[in-house]
């Protein structure tokens, strides 16, 4: 139950800081500006690790939740409850910020500036890459787990930064699923549930391929 309400927490901040930042922005009339937008994903994304990996692994994500699954790092009793608590939190962010701006029409939500395939794949790009990045600092040595909310958060901030405004960035089922169902806006919300997930599921067997001879005997 902690690690569960944990991980409603943790993405419930994500989305919260994250899609607030769009919101506010939008309501300001630019005064976050987009690399604002993208330095405060990184930077929830970093202080929750921090925060709450100790007690659920600061996933905050659903893809990242199953592929640790599929890596055998995570038991897979454990993903349903996981993935309700992330959705939770990330509606429970949306219906706040429904409540403290009423008028936005969007929340948020990620929605393709192009064609629905350009953001696919590059959702799924983006997700391969934090998948990759997660896999091999959240479970490697003391030194590198020091370090994993800096590595972590820096990817999203990178990601976001140079892909957000033509894909939205999510890398993540949860954060597009709370804007768009609270907003009402669901056309392009396929894109985010496939491609992210398939993009974290398909860094694992790379990761296993790369990793070194007697690391992968374990």
């Amino acid at each position: 139950m902690k690690k569960c309400v944990a991980e409603f927490i943790g993405t419930f901040a994500l989305v919260f800081c994250g899609t607030g930042a769009i919101v506010i922005d939008q309501e300001t009339h630019g005064a976050v500006t987009h690399a604002g937008i993208a330095i405060t994903f990184g930077l929830i994304v970093m202080c929750m690790i921090y925060a709450l990996g100790n007690i659920s692994g600061a996933h905050l994500n659903p893809a990242v939740s199953v592929a640790f699954s599929v890596a055998g790092k995570f038991p897979l009793r454990q993903l349903p409850a996981y993935i309700v608590s992330q959705l939770a939190g990330a509606v429970a962010a949306s219906l706040v910020l429904k409540l403290l701006f009423p008028a936005n029409v969007l929340l948020g939500a990620t929605l393709p500036a192009g064609s629905a395939m350009q953001s696919f794949v590059l959702e799924f790009l983006l997700t391969f890459f934090l998948m990759l990045v997660i896999i091999n600092v959240a479970t490697g040595s003391k030194e590198q787990g020091m370090f994993a909310g800096l590595a972590i958060g820096s990817v999203v901030l990178l990601e976001a930064m140079f892909a957000g405004p033509i894909c939205g960035a999510s890398m993540n089922p949860a954060r597009s699923f709370a804007p768009a169902v609270v907003s009402g806006h669901l056309e392009s919300l396929w894109v985010y549930m496939i491609a992210t997930p398939l993009g974290a599921i398909t860094a694992i067997p790379v990761w296993k391929y790369l990793r070194p001879a007697h690391e992968s005997q374990t």
